[in-house]
């Protein structure tokens, strides 16, 4: 029986994994759920040979699997959910018919894979993420604040958030319940600070013997949360076959919305992590606003008529083509 190679699908959930078992010619030799645990994923699919390799599709939870079923010998790929719906001919859905797509794909070498990131990569990755949830959580606790005060019509000239500002509403009139509001969200935006800020000294700790990190942080314009979000979002560099297919993995590349004789963008294609596009935009800015190649790039295409959302765009992927090239060894 070990002579025979088989080729696995699983399914995954967060306590069963549904595990199709296929041989060579796409025979079923067995589906059926198994237990979220390594060891009897292995006796069952073993049972009926030496497995060749084996798919599950990318969700939280599967990494961790998939990293599992490596060390115990296997050949795990990672599949992409979204391509894989739209691959399957029937609308109908069953844990059943899943795994077996996945085997058969898998089989026939046609799996659309995802990258295994190591888990030193999705730690940080954790890391970068909490963090911006933590900045998102302040957002909103300052938007509350200031959508109170201009409710109440009460404005103070100077720059929002500095030390006189926060003073001055903390003791501003307001109603009683306007008031109990704004308290609290103030305290909130106080402890936002503070866990953010214990974030980025963890961060910073983390990644400060990275090489790949203290290289994008030598690049003019990129500062560390810039250089912590690329490290934790793209990985590795050369895991990627040209610059352009990093643009596009980053959301930074323009989307042809073309039909016949009308040829037309759509702005940026919709893809990729919206944090990483997001961290790219924001550093495509600093670079317009710098000296050099990047300030040249900008002048010539505003010179051209295009607007500037549209420039900082172009400077965004430009700028990460570039980027390839310095870093796809790293």
């Amino acid at each position: 029986m070990d002579s025979i190679s088989v080729f696995v699908g699983l399914d995954y959930h967060n306590t069963v994994v549904q595990v199709c078992v296929l041989d060579g010619n796409g025979k079923v030799l067995g589906n059926r759920p198994c237990a979220n645990e390594v060891a009897e994923i292995v006796r069952f699919a073993e049972g009926f040979g030496a497995v060749r390799s084996a798919a599950i599709e990318a969700c939280t939870g599967s990494a961790n699997l998939a990293e599992e079923l490596v060390r115990h010998g296997w050949s795990v790929d990672l599949a992409h959910p979204g391509y894989v719906s739209r691959m399957k001919q029937n609308p109908d859905k069953t844990d059943y018919g899943d795994a077996r797509m996945l085997a058969d794909l898998e089989r026939v070498g046609y799996l659309p894979k995802v990258w295994l990131a190591p888990e030193a990569i999705r730690e940080l990755r954790r890391l970068v993420r909490y963090r911006q949830s933590l900045v998102d959580a302040r957002r909103a606790a300052r938007q509350r604040i200031r959508a109170i005060l201009r409710e109440h019509r009460r404005h103070r000239v100077g720059r929002a958030w500095s030390r006189p500002w926060l003073c001055w509403a903390k003791t501003v009139d307001l109603p009683e319940q306007s008031r109990w509001i704004v308290d609290q969200q103030l305290e909130a935006v106080q402890s936002l600070n503070a866990q953010i800020g214990r974030t980025e000294k963890r961060l910073d700790q983390v990644t400060g013997d990275d090489p790949l990190v203290q290289k994008l942080l030598a690049e003019d314009g990129i500062g560390p949360v810039t250089a912590w979000t690329l490290r934790a979002e793209i990985g590795r560099f050369d895991r990627f076959r040209s610059g352009k297919q990093l643009a596009r993995f980053c959301g930074v590349t323009p989307r042809n919305a073309s039909s016949g004789a009308r040829q037309a963008d759509a702005g940026l294609i919709k893809a990729g992590n919206p944090q990483l596009r997001a961290v790219l935009i924001e550093a495509a800015h600093r670079l317009r606003r710098g000296q050099g190649k990047w300030r040249d790039l900008s002048d010539r295409l505003l010179k051209a008529g295009k607007s500037g959302s549209v420039t900082t765009a172009a400077v965004a992927n430009r700028w990460v083509r570039w980027l390839y090239n310095q870093l796809q060894a790293a």
